[in-house]
């Protein structure tokens, strides 16, 4: 059986900025990610499984049935074309995944990308 690495990177969310003064922002209005907030950013990645302790719980929730397919050498075969979201499907070398946070004022999507370590 084939392995992978596995590679999460925060695609696209609001960390929100700290105020000077301690206040918090109203986070469903301003679409902040409150698990984000002040820490995280679009772009920061992670590894599998070992940052999983870094995410929010529930958005790994979301990952967990993307990550076992890809994991097990499957693929998912919607392609989102012409979207932010294309992604790339190489069983043999890098493939790309999209998962969105169930929280919809937070707006957090994922981009899960294993690639295929030689054999």
């Amino acid at each position: 059986m084939k392995e992978y690495v596995i590679e999460l990177e925060i695609f696209e969310g609001n960390p929100g900025r700290l105020h000077a003064d301690g206040a918090y922002p109203d986070f469903a209005k301003e679409g902040i990610c409150a698990w984000m907030y002040g820490r995280l950013q679009v772009g920061q990645k992670f590894r599998y499984p070992d940052d999983l302790g870094q995410l929010c719980p529930w958005l790994v929730d979301s990952l967990t049935g993307m990550i076992r397919v890809l994991e097990n050498g499957g693929t998912l075969p919607w392609r989102y074309r012409g979207t932010p979201y294309e992604k790339v499907i190489d069983p043999d070398g890098v493939t790309t995944e999209f998962v969105r946070c169930p929280d919809p004022a937070a707006s957090v999507v994922i981009k899960i990308t294993r690639t295929a370590l030689p054999e």
